[in-house]
């Protein structure tokens, strides 16, 4: 289990490092918190303590045995991550002061350090806050944000600290081996929309949580992403570029406009077979008896950027309801494609988590069932073991 030094500093985004706080345990890590004493006019020691089961740190004068606090806490951790970062401590950072106990655990640490910034967009702006970022990030310090918003004061630019989960992301993906680092992925995801009339359509029950996790592991993984999205309620993976569509056609349109750019093409969305041969212009009403619809076939995304002259690495999903493990093994040999990742479709739609069978050229490559973005880094684990 990895262990976070999780620093605030005192500015109003200070509430925010509490729910930051909860999604670092939930995930797993262990946190110690280390509170500045402008942080505790924001913010309660007792209510980190609550959220991480452990003891704040808030002052250089330790009540430890030993004194050491400022050596000791970041022994042994994966990283300090400091959000709040107020102006006032990057300067003494960027200085190397150690005048309290977080900045000197800071100079004293033997981890990485991760700042989130967060002050008035003029304080942000100003030329020695753009010095002090430009010595931070060049010591090695890594910069989360800021972001372009909405600030406290009521003005709006950059400077607003980035969300929690965006920094938790951000965090997460730091940790992550950059085995696709330089290259350029395109993925797929969510359902296709049909429309029958100006308000009915045929769809299916994706949730676009697979695609979505396969993007974020692929940006975790250092790639440049870019996801073209059917209807999905989901917020966009960290690092990703969105391009949101509604049927099969448009999908295909996106899809092949980028695929000669990409290196590699994962088509993770459950794409409708067929179309409604004519969408009605109006309302269809009902006439007392049954409805004839005419579908025609949509065209195969996957099989046609496989087939380029110069394709990109192509994977393929195949949700299948029974055998799932042959009618995925002939799926990938009537596309064409390098791989195949099979699932049971009624045991993953709709659902968080999910097994998958990896199918390539070495046969069969089970992957017992976890959560979609743990079954998504082992997915962008073995494509990179693949084309390297």
């Amino acid at each position: 289990m990895q262990r976070i030094v999780l620093g605030i500093s005192g500015g109003i985004a200070a509430y925010k490092a509490a729910e930051l706080a909860r999604l670092l345990v939930k995930a797993g890590y262990t946190v110690d918190c280390v509170l500045t004493e402008a942080a505790q006019h924001f913010v309660g020691a007792a209510t980190f303590q609550a959220l991480t089961g452990r003891p704040v740190h808030c002052g250089l004068w330790s009540r430890d045995a030993r004194g050491m606090e400022h050596i000791d806490l970041s022994r042994a951790a994966a990283a300090v991550l400091i959000a709040p970062a107020t102006a006032d401590l990057m300067a003494r950072l960027a200085q190397g002061q150690a005048d309290d106990l977080l900045t000197a655990l800071c100079l004293a640490r033997d981890c990485p350090l991760l700042i989130a910034p967060a002050m008035n967009r003029q304080m942000w702006a100003h030329p020695a806050t753009q010095r002090n970022a430009a010595q931070l990030a060049a010591d090695g310090v890594v910069l989360l944000g800021p972001a372009l918003g909405e600030q406290a004061c009521g003005e709006t630019g950059f400077g607003r600290m980035l969300e929690p989960e965006q920094i938790f992301a951000q965090l997460e993906a730091f940790f992550c081996p950059k085995v696709l680092a330089g290259r350029r992925v395109l993925v797929t995801a969510g359902p296709t929309y049909e429309p029958l009339d100006p308000v009915r359509g045929i769809t299916n029950r994706s949730s676009g949580r697979m695609g979505y996790a396969v993007a974020q592991a692929a940006a975790e993984a250092g790639a440049m992403v870019t996801l073209i999205s059917g209807p999905v309620a989901l917020e966009t993976p960290w690092g990703c570029d969105r391009v949101d569509v509604e049927s099969a056609e448009a999908m295909r349109l996106e899809v092949e406009s980028r695929a000669a750019e990409c290196d590699i093409f994962i088509a993770v969305a459950a794409v409708a077979d067929y179309r409604p041969a004519a969408a009605a212009s109006s309302k269809l009403k009902k006439a007392g008896r049954s409805m004839t619809l005419e579908l025609v076939e949509n065209a195969d995304i996957l099989a046609r950027v496989a087939s380029l002259p110069a394709a990109p690495f192509c994977v393929g999903f195949a949700a299948e309801t029974d055998a799932v493990l042959q009618n995925a093994q002939a799926k990938r040999r009537k596309k064409g494609v390098p791989l195949i990742v099979a699932n049971r479709a009624q045991d993953t739609l709709g659902q968080g988590d999910a097994e998958l069978i990896l199918i390539d050229s070495d046969g069969a490559h089970p992957l017992p069932r976890a959560d979609k973005l743990t079954q998504a880094r082992r997915l962008v684990e073995h494509i990179a073991n693949l084309i390297h």
